[in-house]
């Protein structure tokens, strides 16, 4: 995730005597005044807390994963990593675009992706190193089957094209080259969002209608199909959350608040629960998903498949983000002692992604022959987020020294 030192803006929120109402109050409500302030410690809490719930999940079969968002809705913390991506992107890069001087903006962004290569490159020869020493020193040789490894002994010379060339991604490693993708295009993205923001938005809607329909996507050589997240369908989410961004970036916001659009998302966000957690509800719900899959609606509308984002997760996770952007509490909350940790995170997001990314690696080697176990897996996470919490301060305290040098 690109985590830049960017300033948002606060909103300034009406006063309410009922403190239940001033709460669920919108955060730009009619007649607000939004004014530049300090960096809106939201989004530097949401990354951290999704960067959270992606280490744990790197470690699959823990008692843990069984609490992260993915079993609370249809969207996943992947989903939130590429909105909140795109919603940095738009506050970092968007005013070197509206100065007028294209080429440093555009260097500027290309910068950053070519800085994502490397790290992507680098944390898959160190997973790939970590599970051949499991093999190697401890007899773990199914470790070798896994997280599409198998390529890389069956078809060696065309695995090894295919890693820097990003068509050959580990399991678990798919969502840098991803990003940077979308890095690559967002320069363009920008300028036609300047003028037209409307227009690039429905754009990026096409594009994801004709990803789907076609099955576009980019080849996963030497394997047959296409990327994992598939980033003709994944730029939907990446171009609304930049198109946010560069609004916040000039105090207004891409989709307003609307009392109608509050209350659709609350309840998008209501009936997926029960869809998931009440039987009944989830037997009738998939069977009629399933009836109009066999009438003839596309896969990307009815399914749940996560390369092309079908429209189950979409709408979850667009409905997410709008009640979270819009809840007053949730600024409370970023601002308090208790998010501290997550902040930090969410700030040194690139470091703390690919070291997380590598931990979890390293357990899921560690734990290959071990059931879940509630102490043991809580030793293990918990000892693994702390040592990211340590970085991440670590990291922002030598930023802290290095500013404060010339003064």
């Amino acid at each position: 995730m690109s985590l830049p030192e960017t300033a948002l803006y606060r909103t300034a929120t009406v006063p309410s005597t009922n403190w239940l109402r001033q709460l669920w109050a919108p955060t730009q409500p009619a007649g607000a005044t939004i004014v530049p302030g300090g960096r809106d410690e939201r989004l530097d809490m949401f990354r951290g807390l999704a960067l959270v719930m992606i280490f744990i999940n790197h470690v699959p079969g823990t008692f843990y994963e069984n609490f992260t968002n993915r079993n609370f809705g249809f969207s996943d913390a992947a989903e939130a990593f590429v909105f909140m991506s795109g919603v940095a992107a738009g506050l970092a890069y968007s005013n070197r675009f509206r100065q007028g001087n294209l080429w440093a903006a555009t260097a500027k962004v290309w910068a950053r992706a070519r800085q994502l290569y490397f790290v992507h490159i680098v944390i898959t020869m160190l997973c790939l190193a970590i599970f051949a020493g499991a093999a190697r020193w401890f007899g773990f040789t199914e470790v070798l089957t896994k997280n599409n490894l198998a390529p890389i002994f069956q078809k060696p010379l065309s695995s090894l094209v295919g890693i820097p060339l990003l068509t050959h991604q580990l399991g678990y490693l798919n969502i840098l080259p991803l990003y940077m993708s979308l890095l690559l295009a967002t320069p363009f993205v920008i300028l036609a969002g300047l003028r037209w923001p409307v227009r690039v938005a429905l754009a990026s809607l096409a594009l994801w209608v004709i990803a789907g329909q076609l099955r576009l996507n980019l080849p996963a050589f030497p394997n047959p199909g296409g990327w994992f997240f598939n980033p003709f369908s994944w730029q939907l989410l990446f171009i609304i959350g930049l198109l946010s961004g560069m609004a916040m970036k000039v105090g207004q916001s891409f989709v307003p608040y609307s009392r109608l659009l509050m209350g659709l998302a609350i309840g998008m966000l209501v009936f997926t629960l029960m869809w998931m957690k009440i039987p009944p509800v989830g037997k009738f719900m998939n069977g009629a998903m399933g009836w109009l899959s066999g009438a003839g609606v596309p896969f990307y509308i009815t399914w749940f498949d996560k390369t092309f984002l079908s429209l189950p997760r979409l709408l979850h996770a667009f409905a997410l983000f709008y009640v979270l952007s819009n809840w007053p509490l949730m600024r409370t909350l970023a601002s308090s002692a208790a998010a501290a940790p997550l902040r930090l995170m969410g700030r040194q997001g690139l470091a703390i992604f690919a070291t997380g990314t590598v931990m979890s690696m390293f357990l899921q080697a560690a734990r290959t022959r071990s059931e879940a176990d509630f102490f043991a897996d809580g030793l293990m996470l918990g000892t693994g987020i702390l040592l990211l919490v340590g970085l991440a301060w670590a990291l922002t305290r030598t930023q802290e020294i290095s500013r404060a040098k010339p003064a």
